[in-house]
């Protein structure tokens, strides 16, 4: 078992354990992630990223973990293969923006 499932195992177990997964379906992860990464902005908002860092690298670290935890509950309960969808991600993403195109 690659180490992203023991994560996400790890993520659905303690999800489990509190009976929230009847609130995990895809539409308030999806939901949820956006949230997330909007909380995330804030650490950097009218700030520079030195900055932020400097000031707010705990929450930074924590909004990054709920983005993360948020995403890997969707692709288990989506039952996509993070490592798959990643690296199909990645081919289209070198088909789109090959080399020597700096734009």
């Amino acid at each position: 078992m690659s180490d992203i499932q023991q994560l996400i195992n790890k993520i659905d177990q303690f999800r489990d354990d509190r009976n929230w997964r009847p609130n995990h379906n895809p539409k308030d992860l999806a939901i949820s992630i956006s949230i997330e990464a909007a909380e995330l902005l804030e650490d950097f908002q009218w700030v520079t990223s030195e900055e932020a860092l400097e000031e707010n690298t705990e929450n930074i670290r924590e909004e990054i973990a709920d983005i993360l935890i948020y995403s890997l509950t969707l692709c288990s309960e989506l039952g996509f293969d993070v490592k798959e969808i990643v690296e199909e991600k990645i081919v289209k993403n070198g088909l789109k923006y090959p080399l020597g195109n700096s734009k």
